[in-house]
């Protein structure tokens, strides 16, 4: 069995921008498929698998965690070789000037293109480049070399290695690699009394859209949602609350943008942390959102509650995470779990 944080760089490394996350899906049915009971992909490229429970009156539980990543789409050519591009899922211009890339199926490198410093006026380097106005350069020199680098409606993301860091590890795409890694191992471990379906779901950076049709087939009684929540807690020059800190443990959700947590579910983990002496975090409530919004409303509701890793600089090239509060997620949502039986939903 491929230990876990090899794994978490191979799904780091890999490219899976939203509706594009067969490489990603790969690498999650190999891991997954010896540890469950039935495995299939449905109509949107959603992985749903079920690991059978022990128990009598067995629940139906969802453990979901997103394959896809923020990345590019190619939309044109221009005349001098540049690949044109928009962005796919919520990424700032800030963090695209001069970064490394990788282009279509091949994985082409390239650069986007901006002006170096020598040549660019006062005023408008304290500017922000904005997207249309940068290009991906890949070296091709005329139109028709940059169209046999790249279509139309290819895919590009960041070319970030993995590294580890020592307490900490260095990656793209832990938003939500990271959560797909923690199903991975759950679903590798313990059976429970409740049939546990995994669900790992597409295009939750476009609008949580593989969430919503996993979890109409399910039709849970209860589901928890893991991913990778931002860790705004870098020195500032204001004293603000960060919404979580690294090294601070899981983040679980009270409310985020779309989302209620289940206050039952909420005191499940919670209690289940203080019990085994594993670190949580509340995260600050507000903003950002996760599988969770879809997942709420299907069909006649499901109790949800969000468990995240916390990691900085999600949604840019790099972003970090502490290996501590990924061991710590794996920990307490197994823990949760292990808790959870029909009477902790009684209302």
């Amino acid at each position: 069995m491929k230990d876990i944080i090899k794994l978490l760089q191979e799904l780091s490394e890999a490219v899976g921008v939203s509706g594009q996350e067969g490489a990603v899906r790969d690498i999650i049915c190999d891991a997954i498929q010896p540890h469950v009971d039935d495995l299939r992909i449905d109509a949107l490229g959603n992985i749903v698998a079920l690991k059978r429970g022990k128990g009598q009156d067995r629940l139906k539980v969802m453990a979901a965690a997103h394959m896809d990543e923020v990345g590019l789409m190619i939309t044109g050519h221009d005349s001098s070789g540049a690949l044109k591009f928009r962005s796919v899922g919520g990424i700032l211009d800030t963090v695209l000037a001069a970064k490394r890339v990788q282009v279509g199926p091949e994985r082409v490198p390239g650069a986007i293109g901006i002006k170096p410093i020598h040549l660019t006026q006062v005023e408008s380097a304290r500017q922000v480049v904005k997207q249309d106005a940068l290009v991906i350069d890949v070296g091709a020199s005329t139109k028709e070399e940059a169209q046999g680098v790249a279509k139309i409606g290819d895919v590009a993301t960041f070319l970030t290695p993995f590294v580890d860091l020592g307490p900490t590890l260095l990656g793209k795409a832990f938003d939500d690699r990271a959560g797909c890694a923690v199903l991975v191992e759950l679903v590798r471990g313990q059976t429970f009394d409740f049939d546990l379906y995994a669900a790992f779901t597409v295009q939750e950076e476009v609008g949580l859209r593989g969430a919503r049709v996993a979890a109409y087939a399910i039709d849970p009684d209860a589901a928890v949602i893991l991913d990778c929540t931002p860790a705004n807690d870098m020195p500032k020059k204001k004293d603000r609350s960060p919404n979580t800190e690294l090294g601070k443990g899981p983040a679980i959700y009270i409310m985020g943008g779309r989302t209620f947590s289940d206050r039952r579910l909420v005191d499940l983990f919670t209690a289940s942390g203080e019990a085994d002496s594993i670190p949580y975090q509340i995260r600050q409530p507000g903003g950002g959102g996760t599988d969770a919004g879809s997942i709420q409303v299907a069909r006649e509701g499901v109790p949800v509650v969000s468990i995240s890793v916390p990691g900085r600089y999600v949604h840019s090239p790099s972003a970090i995470i502490h290996r501590d509060d990924f061991d710590n997620t794996i920990r307490l949502v197994r823990a949760g779990l292990s808790r959870l039986t029909r009477d902790t939903l009684a209302r």
